[in-house]
């Protein structure tokens, strides 16, 4: 028997830690590498840009800005992304003032709010004074303001949208601030997969949604109320759908609404993922049911570590059933559990059939004639779910 036992374990397909989940990515830029990360470990993605990023190499404040730091060499300048410091030399090449621009900024205090962004500045020949090991803006803040910033001008390359207290610190402080504008964030040009996933997230079809970014993390919230599905949105990012932002910055546009989020200490896309493989299975239901050990995810079910995918009816029957486990719950309230089936219990008997051959294991759920269903709760749990 231990042999055969053995032999199953081998033979057992393997799945990622977040199999069974959905995963909604906001992102624009790095898209596609986050949502590999997340399909490489098991997941479900749904893309949908809340965000595109348009460059400004023909936009006259950042051609004013350019000329204005060449002409008064500022201090300091604080270089936010490597995309827009890049950006930045690419559109004063275009304008035939890269030489001039990179003159100016090789006599200059340069400080770098990462590792991405100070291989950005040395790939320009240019080189930073400081990096803050934690990648924060509000560290390189900290620093400026320790070191007093009073009469001194400082440009900042800003990443699409002003940066929230930064600036007004530093001018508060005595600073003369320059922005440099290098790329702006505007709607999507094809609004339709925000709002599928807006539609999924209020019909609890998403397990999380990640941000990396605050103007999308902002972009989607706005979406959401000029549908009129912002209470509903907010409660689902308060009870079922876990808000995960690659940091501090990106989570204040949900603060604001009173949502807490879940962030990496590291402030990078590989460590959010990381993060999500720690969060969501820690967040699934899981029973002795039958003699099996059955955990209900997203939109499956593992049931003794088997993966089972399960439709969307069947997932909302077993959630019904598994908030009492053990407990028999009427027809009647299985027909509310499902997503417009109207008022024929037939439609109820139908998912149950289908939810029991998804799992494999009919005896999971029990019939009890002229009442409902229950979960086949194992005896020696009875009393611990008893009040679940």
């Amino acid at each position: 028997m231990r042999d055969e036992s053995m032999h199953e374990e081998q033979q057992r397909p393997e799945h990622g830690p977040l199999a069974g989940f959905t995963v909604g990515v906001t992102a624009a830029r790095r898209a596609e590498e986050l949502g590999a990360l997340l399909q490489r470990r098991g997941a479900t993605v749904l893309h949908a840009p809340a965000l595109r990023i348009v460059p400004l190499a023909d936009d006259s404040e950042l051609l004013a800005a350019t000329k204005e730091i060449i002409h008064q060499v500022p201090d300091i300048v604080v270089a936010t992304t490597a995309i827009g410091f890049r950006g930045w030399v690419e559109a004063a090449d275009g304008w035939g003032l890269g030489e001039d621009l990179l003159a100016r900024l090789g006599g200059v205090r340069i400080m770098a709010r990462g590792p991405k962004v100070k291989g950005a500045v040395r790939a320009a020949g240019l080189t930073e004074e400081w990096s803050p090991s934690s990648e924060s803006m509000a560290e390189v803040l900290d620093r400026l303001l320790e070191e007093g910033v009073d009469g001194l001008r400082i440009a900042i390359q800003l990443h699409g949208e002003p940066l929230p207290g930064f600036v007004e610190s530093l001018r508060a402080a005595g600073a003369e601030v320059v922005g440099v504008p290098v790329y702006r964030w505007m709607p999507p040009e094809d609004i339709g997969p925000v709002d599928r996933l807006l539609d999924a997230m209020v019909s609890r079809g998403v397990d999380a949604l990640t941000f990396t970014s605050a103007p999308a993390a902002a972009s989607f919230l706005s979406r959401a109320e000029a549908r009129g599905l912002l209470p509903e949105v907010l409660a689902a990012l308060s009870h079922d759908v876990l808000p995960a932002c690659v940091g501090p910055v990106t989570a204040l546009p949900l603060q604001a609404h009173s949502i807490d989020t879940v962030q990496p200490e590291r402030f990078r896309l590989g460590p959010l993922v990381q993060l999500l493989c720690q969060e969501l299975p820690g967040r699934a239901r899981s029973l002795p049911i039958a003699g099996h050990r059955v955990e209900i995810r997203g939109h499956a079910v593992l049931v003794d570590g088997d993966l089972k995918p399960v439709p969307p009816a069947g997932m909302a029957l077993l959630r019904a059933l598994s908030r009492r486990p053990g407990w028999v719950v009427a027809r009647a309230e299985l027909l509310r559990a499902l997503p417009g089936a109207g008022r024929d219990e037939h439609a109820v008997e139908t998912a149950m059939a289908r939810l029991r051959t998804a799992l494999g294991a009919p005896k999971l759920i029990q019939t009890v004639v002229k009442r409902g269903y229950r979960l086949a709760l194992d005896p020696a749990a009875e009393t611990k779910y008893a009040d679940a």
